[in-house]
């Protein structure tokens, strides 16, 4: 009776350590740098300014409507989310193929955007086993604006244009962009000098404004800017010379996580062609120019692409 109560009591205490140690591994991978082990677990990154933030929150919610607990860091400087996701910080944030080329890999600069798409996606897999998805039709590239009555004025619809009729127009830096190579140093390299009327330095957050009280006529701009959206007043000119590179929009994700869950390709690709620049564009007026949560926007957008 007594080795039997004894060999019981082993047993318990046996089944009592098991279940001690299986909570340990939990909690410890819970704790770790690796949360997306188990397969269903996804973390996405995202980079502090509008746009990234509301491309991934799609991501988020695609993703999450698939099975996948989504862990969301937002907000990362441009600067350090690639360490993020080579560090194993996060697994997945939308990028931009220029970015990829000249930021990251330090690479020539290239305007033709397959073999920039093709460039990033080779240096990435090889360098740091991280993968790129198919990219978007949006392309967040350089650019410059110029007032809607201005352009009609002068008759003006590229940078060419632009720059033959330079002398009777006022130019709204933001400083270094005059003193850059992806600026007014490459612009006249390749489309011949700017002599503007005048030319003074104002904040990046302030162009839109000191174009509208007319205070100058041209400024630099993302090509994605909510502000775009106001094309009564405010045109975006073409390069027609092709001077920025591409910055395409892609997921970039870690190599081992797609390994365990290839689906996600899928996935997000279906995100990906649905994104044009006029699309990207009006999702960001949305948030910086009528106020509304980028959660909001992102929810209303995933929902009418399902």
């Amino acid at each position: 009776m007594k080795n039997k109560k004894l060999i019981g009591g082993v047993l318990l205490l046996l089944l009592l350590l098991l279940v001690l140690f299986l909570v340990f591994l939990q909690r410890r991978g819970r704790a770790g740098g690796t949360p997306s082990a188990s397969g269903k677990e996804i973390r996405i990154g995202a980079k502090d300014f509008t746009e990234n933030v509301i491309v991934a929150e799609i991501y988020a919610l695609a993703l999450e409507e698939r099975g996948y607990k989504v862990t969301r860091i937002y907000n990362v400087a441009g600067s350090l989310i690639h360490n993020a996701i080579v560090s194993d910080e996060i697994d997945l944030y939308p990028e931009y193929t220029g970015t990829g080329l000249l930021s990251v890999l330090k690479l020539e600069m290239e305007t033709d955007p397959d073999t920039v798409y093709e460039t990033v996606s080779q240096e990435y897999k090889s360098r740091f086993n991280l993968i790129w998805l198919d990219y978007a039709p949006a392309n967040d590239s350089q650019g410059l604006v110029i007032r809607a009555d201005r352009a009609e004025e002068y008759g003006i619809r590229t940078i060419s244009d632009l720059q033959r009729e330079a002398a009777g127009l006022r130019f709204a830096s933001q400083g270094t962009f005059d003193e850059r190579e992806d600026g007014i140093l490459g612009l006249e390299k390749l489309y011949g000098p700017f002599d503007w009327k005048s030319s003074n330095i104002y904040d990046n957050s302030l162009k839109y404004a000191v174009l509208e009280n007319d205070e100058a006529d041209v400024t630099p701009a993302y090509t994605t800017e909510g502000q775009l959206v106001r094309t009564d007043v405010f045109r975006l000119l073409e390069d027609d010379r092709q001077f920025w590179p591409p910055y395409n929009l892609a997921p970039v994700i870690q190599g081992s996580l797609l390994e365990k869950n290839p689906e996600i390709s899928a996935i997000l690709n279906d995100i990906s062609k649905t994104l044009h620049t006029e699309t990207v564009t009006a999702l960001n007026a949305k948030v910086d120019v009528e106020g509304e949560e980028y959660k909001d926007v992102a929810r209303q957008y995933y929902d009418s692409i399902r």
